[in-house]
């Protein structure tokens, strides 16, 4: 059942009060898991996961003021494992289509094997639960008892990886049509009929001033490949407990898995190290022949996930 007002705690990051058993009381969940990490000795992983938390509350303190109540349509991006006491919030183009296929693994699709299961079938309507399908009072239940986790990356490079894998790749002709043909036909004077039908290629500084066109937010919202994290998963209205970042994917995979009580479970193999540097240098390429105006007004748009995920501004940007 939709509701039509969440009504959150007060305070976004106080404790949570933490349950007495989970399920069946055999072992202690992942909230519990975290906070008995917390308490005890400590780990280097744990405690990098406890310093970016307090980052992320510290930066929200700072750079946020009162904001509006969230509504059910907010919550869209935040997935539900109840059987293992999770809450997953997905930012498209950090690994969600593996972090998909690893909660329908753990609900035993593909005999738990994450690597098994489909791209399409992993992003089908309807797969995994969301906290917007759920009452006030079950979302609220949710957010105290549950783990709820995010993985954000470097702005610009997500950026620049949902321009190249949504506009330069033909098997996204569908997306290039609904979204490229309105980027040609408002920013390409004397366009090509070809291109006017297909949207098929959308150049990066076209992309980048579709998104800095106030008519664009004007008349929907930002596509979920180009929006913004804090605006898909409203880290300072949600409280969470583990923020993963794609440039540390396997260990922060792992740290998830282990309190969820799933550490055989294997995440599909991240990008190797060489592919992922390959990755930061495209984004510099392309970003470099956009000028220093622009890639101010951009920055701009983007500001906020720096701030709240304590990323620093690219080197080859030119701000100043």
């Amino acid at each position: 059942m939709a509701v039509t007002h969440l009504f959150l705690c007060p305070t976004a990051f106080e404790n949570r009060a933490l349950g007495s058993g989970w399920l069946s009381g055999k072992r202690r969940s992942p909230l519990q898991m975290l906070y008995d990490l917390d308490k005890g000795p400590p780990s280097p992983l744990a405690e990098m996961h406890r310093q970016r938390r307090d980052s992320l509350r510290r930066a929200c303190e700072r750079h946020t003021r009162r904001q509006r109540l969230l509504q059910p349509e907010d919550l869209r991006h935040v997935l539900v494992d109840d059987t293992h006491g999770l809450l997953y919030c997905y930012v498209p183009k950090v690994a969600c289509t593996n972090w998909k296929r690893v909660l329908l693994a753990l609900r035993g699709h593909a005999r738990g094997d994450p690597s098994a299961i489909p791209a399409h079938e992993a992003h089908a309507p309807g797969r995994l639960p969301s906290l917007a399908d759920f009452s006030t009072a079950e979302v609220n239940r949710r957010l105290r008892a549950y783990l709820a986790f995010l993985f954000v990356r470097e702005p610009f490079e997500r950026l620049a990886s949902a321009y190249r894998n949504k506009f330069t790749r033909p098997y996204h002709a569908a997306f290039q049509k609904r979204f490229g043909t309105r980027i040609v036909r408002r920013l390409r004077p004397s366009a090509h009929p070809d291109a006017l039908a297909r949207g098929h290629d959308v150049r990066f500084a076209e992309f980048l001033a579709y998104l800095l066109d106030p008519r664009t937010q004007r008349e929907e919202p930002f596509n979920e490949h180009w929006e913004r994290a804090h605006a898909l998963c409203h880290p300072c209205r949600l409280r969470y407990d583990v923020v993963g970042k794609f440039e540390t994917l396997a260990e922060d995979s792992a740290f998830v898995l282990g309190l969820a009580g799933a550490p055989g479970l294997r995440f599909p193999a991240p990008p190797p190290r060489a592919q992922a540097a390959a990755a930061r240098d495209r984004a510099a390429r392309l970003f470099r022949d956009i000028s220093p105006f622009y890639q101010r007004r951009l920055f701009n748009l983007y500001k906020m996930d720096f701030l709240l995920f304590n990323y620093s501004a690219p080197s080859y940007l030119r701000l100043h």
